[in-house]
C-alpha cells in the first residue's frame, strides 16, 4: 500500500560526503583504526581525508547514514515519499550531496551553516570490511530553530513516519525528542537507529532519553551487544539483549516496540514488545563474488525495512524488503543502489 500523502517520511541525521578509497593495514595502522568500526575523527585523523584522495584513488560518494536510508526507502515508494533534514556547508561539497539525492529523488531541506565546510566521512575499504571516520564539521551545526521554522516544521507536521539515524544523538538532542514528541502526541511511527557502538557506549544519556519513543529500534549485533554492556543487561545473547530492549517503558502504548537486529549473515533478530518469542529471519546468500562493497549495507537494510513499514507491510514483508535492499547495496560501489536500476520488490517476497 502506498502512502496516502507526500513526504510521509521524514528522515534526520548527518549529512556527509564519503571520501571512500581501497586500503591495508598498514593504512588502518597509520591513523589508529580498527578494519570494521566507525568513529568520530579526532586532530590525528584529519590528514586521512586528503591521503585518501591523493594516494588512495578514493571516490565521493554522498552519505551520511540516515542520508542513505531516505535515499533507500526513497527508491522503494513512490515519488515524493521521503524527505531528509540535516546540515551542509555552503560549497562544493553541499551540491555534490544535493545532486546525488536530486537524481534519487530525494527532497532535502538542509540547514546551511556558511562558515563551515560540508562534513566528511572518510571510508577506508579492506576486503568486504570497512573503516569509517567522521568529521562531522557543519553536519555538527543543526539546530532545533531550523527544525522548529514554519515551512520546516509544517513538512514535519505533514509526515506520518520518522527515522532518526542514532549518530544525531552527537549532534542536536532537542530536535530528535521534538520529532520523538510529535509522534508520540499523533500516534505517528518513531524509528531510531543505534548507527554505531559509540553511541549506547558514549552517548548513553541521550539515546536513553529518546528511548520511552521508539517504536521501532534498529542496529546489528555489535551495536546490541555494546548497548547490552552500557546498560548492563547481563546477557551477551543478542536475542536476549533484543527482548529487554523491546520491553523497556514506551510513551505511546497504541504501538508495541519492534526490536531489529541484523548480523551480517547470520538470521536478523525481532522481539516485539510483550511477546516473549523472538523471532529470526533467515538471511538469503549472495555470492562473495558479487559482494563489491558493503559500506552502508545497514543504511540499505533500515531503508528497505522502513520502507515496508510506510507502505503497511507485515513484519516478514519489511524483513525481506530490508535484506533485499541490503543486497542490492553491497553489488555496487557507495551506500546504495544505482537510481538506474528500477526497483523490482516482487524479488524480495
Amino acid at each position: 500500500m502506498a502512502p496516502s500523502k507526500e513526504f510521509a517520511l521524514l528522515c534526520l541525521e548527518n549529512p556527509l560526503l564519503d571520501i571512500q578509497g581501497q586500503g591495508d593495514e598498514s593504512l588502518l595502522s597509520k591513523y589508529g583504526l580498527k578494519a570494521n568500526d566507525a568513529i568520530l575523527a579526532e586532530e590525528k585523523h584529519m590528514d586521512l581525508y586528503e591521503d585518501l584522495l591523493q594516494n588512495h584513488d578514493a571516490k565521493l560518494i554522498a552519505g551520511g547514514a540516515a542520508q542513505n536510508t531516505a535515499r533507500g526507502a526513497q527508491y522503494i515508494l513512490p515519488p515524493k515519499s521521503v524527505l531528509y533534514i540535516g546540515c551542509v556547508g555552503s560549497d562544493k561539497y553541499a551540491s555534490i550531496l544535493r545532486s546525488a539525492c536530486e537524481a534519487a529523488g530525494l527532497r532535502v531541506e538542509y540547514r546551511v551553516d556558511p562558515d563551515t565546510p560540508t562534513g566528511r566521512c572518510g571510508v577506508i575499504i579492506t576486503g568486504h570490511d570497512r573503516s569509517m571516520c567522521t568529521h562531522l564539521a557543519a553536519a555538527n551545526e543543526y539546530k532545533i530553530e531550523h527544525l522548529k521554522s514554519p515551512n520546516i516544521w509544517a513538512l514535519v507536521q505533514q509526515a506520518s513516519f520518522y527515522f532518526v539515524g542514532g549518530y544525531h544523538l552527537t549532534v542536536c538532542v532537542p530536535a530528535v525528542l521534538a520529532l520523538a514528541e510529535e509522534a508520540a502526541a499523533h500516534d505517528k511511527v518513531f524509528a531510531l537507529s543505534l548507527s554505531a557502538p559509540f553511541i549506547p557506549q558514549f552517548f548513553k544519556d541521550p539515546l536513553d532519553q529518546t528511548a520511552p519513543y521508539w517504536d521501532y529500534l534498529i542496529g546489528n549485533e555489535t551495536e546490541a551487544k555494546t548497548y547490552a554492556d552500557s546498560h548492563s543487561l547481563g546477557t551477551q545473547d543478542v536475542a536476549q539483549i533484543a527482548r529487554q530492549i523491546a520491553d523497556l517503558p514506551k510513551k505511546n502504548q497504541k504501538r508495541k516496540r519492534t526490536v531489529v537486529i541484523t548480523q551480517g549473515t547470520d538470521p536478523t533478530v525481532v522481539a516485539v514488545q510483550g511477546e516473549h518469542d523472538v523471532r529470526e529471519f533467515p538471511v538469503h546468500e549472495i555470492d562473495k563474488a558479487k559482494i563489491c562493497d558493503t559500506n552502508g549495507a545497514g543504511d540499505a537494510f533500515a531503508g528497505g525495512f522502513i520502507a515496508g513499514v510506510v507502505e503497511g507491510r507485515s513484519l516478514e514483508e519489511s524483513i525481506n524488503l530490508g535484506q533485499w535492499l541490503a543486497r542490492l547495496s553491497i553489488q555496487e560501489l557507495g551506500p546504495h543502489p544505482a537510481p538506474l536500476h528500477p526497483p523490482n520488490t516482487s524479488q524480495a517476497a
